[in-house]
C-alpha cells in the first residue's frame, strides 16, 4: 500500500480487493487508482467541504475508476441506502473496491450489514470491522438491528 494512503482517517485494508476509510484527498485518490482499485463508493454527503471534495466524481473518473455515490445522512440512514450499497457491492463483485465516507463509520456499519445479510456471516464476525472503528449511537444501533431483523 502506498505510504500516503496510511494517512487516510480510519483506513482499513480488508482484503486485496476491498478497503474502507474516511474521506480521501485528491492525492489519496491518485494513490488508490495507482494501487489498481477500480471502483470508489462514497457514502458521505457532498454538503460539507471539511468532509468532501469539490468534484470527487470528476476526479475519480479522470483517474479511470468508477464512482458510485450513495449519500447516507448520518442521522437518518435508510433501508433504501443499504439496498443501494448492497446492489453496488454485488454488481462489482470481483473488482477492487474502495468504500469511504467521512470517517469510516457509515461504511463499517454498511459493510457489516452486507456481510451478515448477503454473505451469511455471523453477527460477531460481520461487525468486527465496525467494532474496531466506532460504537454505533442509538440511531445506528437501531438501524443495524432493524435491518438484521428484516433481512433488509
Amino acid at each position: 500500500m502506498t505510504d500516503s494512503l496510511a494517512e487516510i482517517r480510519n483506513l482499513r485494508r480488508i482484503s486485496p480487493a476491498l478497503a474502507t476509510s474516511g474521506q480521501p484527498t485528491e492525492q489519496h485518490l491518485a494513490a488508490i487508482a495507482a494501487e489498481g482499485f477500480e471502483v470508489v463508493v462514497n457514502l458521505a454527503l457532498h454538503d460539507d467541504p471539511r468532509y468532501s471534495l469539490k468534484d470527487e466524481a470528476g476526479s475519480v473518473a479522470a483517474l479511470g475508476m468508477e464512482y458510485i455515490h450513495i449519500p447516507v445522512a448520518f442521522d437518518r440512514p435508510t433501508r433504501e441506502d443499504l439496498r443501494a450499497f448492497m446492489a453496488a457491492m454485488a454488481q462489482h463483485r470481483g473488482q477492487k473496491i474502495w468504500v469511504h465516507c467521512a470517517a469510516n463509520m457509515r461504511v463499517t456499519a454498511f459493510v457489516g450489514l452486507h456481510w451478515a445479510l448477503q454473505e451469511g456471516w455471523d453477527r460477531a464476525r460481520a461487525f468486527e470491522l465496525m467494532d474496531g472503528v466506532w460504537k454505533p449511537n442509538e440511531v445506528w444501533a437501531a438501524f443495524i438491528a432493524d435491518n438484521l431483523a428484516a433481512g433488509a
